[in-house]
């Protein structure tokens, strides 16, 4: 599975700000360093949404960490009136807003009763009423152009039996056979009724309204047991009009079958052209924008050739064309294309964009940020300089953060590639000092480090340490072959690129030798895992959610056709050599390092037996190391609680052997 958390995981990760410098006493105009606590304190901004007049803006806003989770909550920015204002104040979470066609509702997901399903408010407030129910959880909905039904995706609700077999602790089941997989199910507002209309063998990711209102466009599959990426694009019709008269049709006929993996449709207001963010061959992620034309089964790559840049979200214009953020680097940047499909030039903005939305009249709603400067919404009207309209993070301005600076050095591997990284360096660092260096990786490998907060990173160069964050062969952001550099050889010419990196630093007199330590999460835990069976220069590693036999993992992960992309199965003998000649827990018996072990143990994404293995073997090899695992976690961490006791753990962890003598956390 594909492991990028680097900039999801990692920004939980925090130290406390005890500089390794010796300083006199705090001055009153000294910098104020981030504290564990308050690097929880960062808001994001998901999912913009204009209303159809463009006067409004929804978007969810999702707040630290607090008790056992993130509460998200939908807020509204007003046009006319430049403010701002919270719409929804569930003690739960509200989020996936989508406004009626008419502009006179709201409907969003909320998990207040339990459950989650669609709930709709009048766009002028009030009570929100609750159009769904069921005790399953809706995935998400659109509404019908006329906005009298509602396409929701959802799998069917447990039966009285199933309830009852449930409360009497008698619910044992059979794999595949009996997993309940989403459905598309439509809403017709006027009766509440809710018709199913997919069976339920399929497993159905998106449904996309035609503009015309007489069906919809679904990604979709009938193998979702297959652990392979098996999903198609059909067209579900719900009617049609035959000599003049309007008839029901019910009928599901696949469009298209891109290879590899896919997602992200959306089709033109004339309904005659239809995109979505997939693959130039098979993998191993979504990559390029891809184009389709109505009665056509080709399809045609509008980004590959001319951009190579992985497509992180698009949308149409109402005048036929596009525009697009894609990764460009450490960056992200916007590009556009004609309605003809020809690339358009698009003006660089002041932040890094992500998440965004265009109006029908052009204007673009975007969250940006940078690595000093956290998210917040801008606008955009394309003619002058971008605004900002929102202050969610400004409590982050009392912080003085470390400026990373942005650059390449040359690989000794062979191809000799250039790579790119960032490093951060301690406040006050006189630029003659040998700096204790920690090398942090970022997870994938199909992942990037971005220009975007990163308070690890940060937190320790408040700590005195030098920061180092290589964007290593198969990296996001660089262009497919770049992406496709360490197919079948992760912890080969990956690896080299970060030792060579490590050696360039010290190499310019900025890294001590003997004070090197490594850290990542998810892939960056793998990389960490790996890099100590191969040499012992680093002095402390910490591996967070890692996989340290990728036999295994494939066996017992979710969704393992990103693994098989790169390796093949394990189930054939001449591939078995590739998945143990990449695996650290053949090499164990190599590791000095001490090594500090972190992994939830609801983790589908990398199980918790990648942890368990790793810590086995390096107790038979008498390597100092801990394994801590948080209960009830994901591959994401939640709870407060744990974040706050990882990220002490972590930066004792490196203070214990980097520094002299400071205290490992209890």
């Amino acid at each position: 599975m594909n492991r990028s958390l680097s900039g999801v995981v990692l920004l939980s990760l925090a130290a406390l700000s005890t500089p390794v410098f010796p300083q006199e006493q705090p001055r009153a105009d000294a910098p104020k360093l981030l504290t564990p606590e308050a690097s929880l304190n960062l808001r994001s901004i998901s999912d913009l949404q204009f209303s159809p007049d463009g006067s409004r803006l929804a978007f969810v806003v999702t707040e630290p960490a607090k008790g056992e989770g993130r509460a998200r909550h939908i807020w509204i920015y007003e046009k006319q009136s430049g403010s701002i204002r919270q719409f929804t104040y569930s003690a739960k979470s509200d989020f996936f807003p989508r406004w009626s066609p008419d502009g006179m509702q709201l409907a969003f997901l909320s998990d207040r009763d339990e459950q989650q399903q669609i709930y709709a408010m009048r766009a002028n407030g009030g009570e929100a009423s609750a159009l769904t129910k069921g005790k399953r959880d809706v995935k998400n909905f659109a509404w019908s152009p006329d906005g009298k039904q509602i396409a929701f995706l959802a799998p069917d609700a447990k039966t009285e039996s199933e309830e009852k077999k449930a409360k009497d602790k008698d619910d044992a089941h059979v794999a595949d056979k009996e997993e309940k997989h989403a459905r598309l199910w439509l809403l017709t507002l006027d009766t509440g009724e809710a018709k199913a209309l997919t069976e339920p063998k399929w497993e159905v990711s998106q449904a996309v309204w035609h503009p015309s209102g007489s069906g919809l466009m679904l990604g979709a599959t009938d193998h979702p047991e297959s652990d392979q990426n098996t999903k198609r694009i059909f067209f579900f019709r719900l009617w049609e009009t035959l000599n003049g008269e309007r008839k029901e049709v019910d009928s599901m006929t696949q469009v298209l079958a891109p290879r590899g993996p896919f997602g992200n449709i959306r089709i033109a207001a004339d309904g005659q052209r239809m995109a979505f963010v997939g693959c130039r061959e098979d993998g191993p992620t979504p990559h390029d924008l891809m184009l389709a034309h109505h009665g056509e089964k080709g399809v045609q790559n509008l980004t590959g050739a001319i951009v190579d840049r992985p497509v992180l979200d698009y949308r149409w214009s109402k005048d036929g064309g596009l525009l697009a953020a894609v990764e460009d680097g450490f960056h992200t940047k916007f590009i556009g294309f004609t309605a003809e499909g020809a690339l358009k030039d698009i003006p660089a903005v002041p932040a890094n964009p992500n998440a965004f939305v265009v109006s029908d009249s052009g204007e673009v709603a975007f969250a940006g940020q940078t690595a000093t400067t956290p998210q917040e919404l801008w606008l955009w009207d394309r003619n002058s300089t971008p605004k900002q309209i929102s202050r969610l993070n400004d409590s982050w301005k009392q912080f003085t953060l470390s400026a990373p600076e942005f650059y390449y050095y040359k690989s000794k591997s062979p191809g000799g590639l250039e790579i790119e990284a960032a490093l951060l360096k301690p406040l006050g660092y006189d630029g003659k000092s040998k700096l204790p260096l920690i090398a942090l990786i970022h997870g994938g490998p199909t992942g990037a480090w971005h220009d975007s907060i990163e308070t690890w990173g940060q937190l320790l160069a408040a700590r005195g340490y030098a920061v180092f964050y290589p964007n290593i062969r198969g990296s996001s952001g660089y262009g497919q072959k770049f992406i496709e550099s360490n197919r079948g050889d992760w912890g080969g010419g990956d690896y080299r690129d970060v030792m060579d990196g490590v050696d360039d630093l010290i190499a310019r007199g900025i890294a001590d030798p003997e004070k090197l330590a490594i850290g990542g999460w998810s892939y960056g835990g793998y990389m960490s895992e790996w890099a100590i069976t191969q040499t012992t220069r680093f002095k402390a590693a910490v591996s967070g959610a890692g996989l340290s036999n990728l036999i295994s993992e494939y066996g017992t992960e979710q969704d393992p056709a990103y693994d098989e992309w790169f390796y093949g199965v394990p189930y054939e003998p001449d591939k078995v050599a590739g998945f143990l000649n990449s695996s650290p827990f053949v090499h164990l018996k190599n590791v000095k390092t001490p090594t500090l072990i972190l992994q939830g143990d609801a983790d589908e994404a990398d199980p918790p037996g990648q942890s368990q293995e790793l810590y086995r073997g390096l107790k038979r090899y008498g390597v100092e190391t801990q394994l801590v695992v948080y209960p009830r976690e994901p591959h994401g961490f939640h709870e407060e609680k744990h974040l706050l006791d990882r990220l002490n753990r972590i930066l004792a962890w490196y203070d214990k052997h980097l520094k002299d003598g400071s205290p490992a956390a209890k």
